[in-house]
């Protein structure tokens, strides 16, 4: 007989996290047919699809698995349910949605104009959608499946006309806001029966939103419930509130980086505030534009406001209305799951490249992109040199209306960080694609090798902050001790330091030298202690923890069949270097630490074979070298041959390496 409550005790003991149940896609329409893969069970599970034009004015349009397709709402107006045909939303999907030609409304898939959806999933401790038909009775009770207390209700009249009712925990139970709204908290007695939810129930009064025989849908947040990642202990999901000293400004900690935050101000009328990473939420300090949409207004996405940035705790706001309460809602940063499979985290192109063209087939969207010229001549500018591009600095996103350059750094350079004035590297409307423009792809400069990597659990992390001038620890959300850390002061002139684990917390590497690894004591420190799983130790030197000054730190682990940080000494004849894989290096990296020598490094989009293979060394300027055989393949990480340089393999010899399966 089978056993149903086994199997469904099974199902709940089933690891959930925030990349199952939360998406933020950006796509562009085709005015045809497409399909959205988010990752997102709808058909399954259940869930909200939240949908904007960012490039022109048209409502926010939402729909959900309860309701069915092609029944939406919008946050911008009161308009009861609107039927759109059927050729819009068309399908929810175990993987997502699909679109239709859209040519009744023309708001979700509407040719060559840009796109933003947000997909919600049901899930206990994140989301949950009740619907219900008005009875007329006061203080009526409501079930829900939420499994937990929530911290924000979005209610809304779907057969005719009605304000979008928001609870909030922080205004609490007899106070009410309007998401279609820019006014403040207002008291209202007779909306939530002031009756503060529960984990099982929430109440509605008589008149506004339990009219008899009217319907409607409420959206239902959690906070702080728990219920997710490795432990099922962790938070995805939170629902709080901040004050604004007298600059406007406000740290909030959530205890883990952001990638969605909605904010409003409930002291004064405001228009609600939404920010995603995907769109452009960098963290480039103080005085930078955020791209933002307003759930109030059908207005297209600004891009010169601002707002303030992610951090790796939470995120700090600035230049809001000074002594002001505002409320939100913020969703952490995916992924939380530990990659298994490197092709999901890793991303190597290298083709003849023409004039805005695009690196096509990026399985993910990437946290990090490097690019450098393989044979390209001018080696004065920066797109023909290694760069570091990064999404918490700012991925330039095109669209039909605007675009935003992309701050750069170069390997082999001491200098700040620069941007340029067009988008050379840019996130396309999928999020994943990259366009070059008519530098960084330039045909003039020949080929170029690209490397895109994702952030994810014990393989590789970004971190951007500002320095203080004094011992300080900066958390980071790698849930691993970092044993390679590359680190690039921005604002200023400084070499790129390097903590490597095999060479001590006092010693320290520049990337764009060929120098040794050094010993830095007293006001030299780099490190005041060696990195744990949660935090970076920085001591109060300039080149990495300068009083004002911003810096990005990019942090690398071993994470098993995936990649390997390591070290080894070297023989004088052949070295196989086993990292734990099954199908070879995919890209390696590697650098003397006991005498000079040059950051070499090797990658299979170029070519890794028993013959000649091309190289390039991040510490300098000039193309790759492909006359040489100084590494080879091997099935469980690289081999490096008897004949390699001293650089690389010299007897006795010690030497680190990264590599990538």
């Amino acid at each position: 007989m089978l056993n149903t409550k086994a199997l469904a005790a099974s199902a709940s003991a089933a690891k959930v996290y925030v990349e199952d149940v939360f998406s933020t896609y950006l796509y562009t329409g085709n005015g045809s047919t497409q399909t959205i893969t988010n990752g997102i069970d709808l058909s399954g599970e259940g869930g909200l699809v939240w949908i904007k034009k960012r490039n022109e004015a048209d409502p926010h349009q939402l729909q959900d698995t309860v309701r069915g397709v092609n029944k939406f709402l919008s946050t911008t107006n009161t308009n009861g349910e609107q039927l759109f045909g059927t050729d819009a939303l068309t399908s929810f999907n175990a993987d997502g949605f699909s679109l239709g030609a859209d040519t009744t409304t023309a708001q979700v898939n509407q040719g060559g104009k840009t796109y933003v959806s947000w997909t919600f999933r049901q899930a206990e401790k994140f989301f949950d959608i009740v619907t219900y038909t008005g009875d007329g009775t006061s203080n009526r009770t409501l079930s829900h499946s939420l499994g937990s207390v929530p911290g924000c209700i979005f209610l809304k009249r779907t057969d005719s006309t009605g304000s979008w009712f928001v609870y909030h925990r922080s205004t609490g139970n007899s106070s009410s806001l309007r998401l279609n709204e820019t006014s403040a908290v207002s008291n209202n007695t007779d909306i939530w029966a002031s009756f503060t939810p529960t984990s099982t129930e929430f109440k509605v009064s008589t008149a506004v939103i339990n009219a008899s025989g009217a319907t409607y849908v409420a959206y239902l947040f959690a906070h702080d419930a728990g219920g997710f990642g490795e432990d099922s202990g962790q938070n995805v999901i939170s629902c709080g509130s901040f004050t604004t000293d007298a600059l406007g400004d406000a740290t909030v900690t959530l205890g883990w980086e952001p990638q969605w935050v909605l904010i409003k101000n409930t002291s004064t009328s405001e228009s609600w505030k939404l920010v995603d990473i995907m769109r452009g939420f960098p963290n480039n300090g103080r005085g930078f534009d955020d791209n933002r949409l307003n759930p109030n207004s059908s207005d297209a996405e600004a891009t010169g406001t601002r707002i303030g940035y992610p951090t790796a705790s939470g995120f700090f706001v600035y230049e809001q209305l000074s002594s002001n309460n505002y409320i939100y809602i913020a969703i952490r940063r995916g992924p939380m799951k530990t990659p298994t499979d490197a092709t999901k985290v890793f991303y190597a192109n290298s083709v003849p490249q023409a004039d805005n063209t695009d690196s096509t087939n990026v399985p993910f969207p990437p946290d990090l992109v490097n690019t450098f010229s393989r044979n390209g001549t001018d080696r004065t500018v920066g797109y023909n040199l290694f760069t570091f591009v990064d999404r918490l600095r700012g991925l330039g996103t095109p669209s039909n209306t605007f675009s935003a350059s992309a701050p750069y750094l170069i390997s082999s350079s001491t200098g700040a960080e620069n941007s340029i004035n067009q988008s050379y590297v840019q996130l396309k409307a999928d999020g994943q694609n990259i366009t070059r423009g008519s530098g960084w792809n330039s045909s003039s400069f020949g080929n170029y090798i690209f490397y895109f990597m994702r952030r994810a659990p014990g393989f590789f992390d970004i971190v951007a902050y500002t320095g203080t001038g004094i011992v300080r620890t900066v958390a980071h959300n790698l849930g691993a001790v970092p044993e390679l850390m590359i680190v690039k002061r921005r604002n200023g002139i400084e070499g790129w330091q390097v903590y490597s684990g095999p060479t001590e917390p006092n010693n320290c590497l520049e990337l764009n030298t060929t120098t040794q690894a050094i010993d830095r004591t007293g006001t030299a420190e780099r490190w005041s202690s060696a990195p744990t799983s949660t935090d970076i130790n920085l001591a109060t030197h300039g080149s990495v923890n300068g009083s004002g000054d911003t810096y990005i730190a990019y942090l690398f682990a071993s994470c098993p069949g995936v990649s390997k940080v390591g070290s080894y000494t070297g023989t004088g004849s052949t070295l196989n270097i086993d990292c734990g894989f099954t199908n070879g290096a995919r890209f390696v990296l590697i650098k003397r630490t006991d005498g000079a020598g040059g950051w070499y490094v090797w990658d299979t989009a170029r070519g890794i074979s028993s013959g000649n293979d091309p190289y390039l060394r991040l510490n300098l300027t000039s193309a790759e070298v492909t006359t040489d055989d100084f590494l080879d393949p091997l099935a469980s990480g690289f081999t490096v041959p008897g004949a390699a340089p001293g650089e690389l393999n010299t007897n006795g010899g010690q030497y680190i390496f990264l590599a990538i399966a």
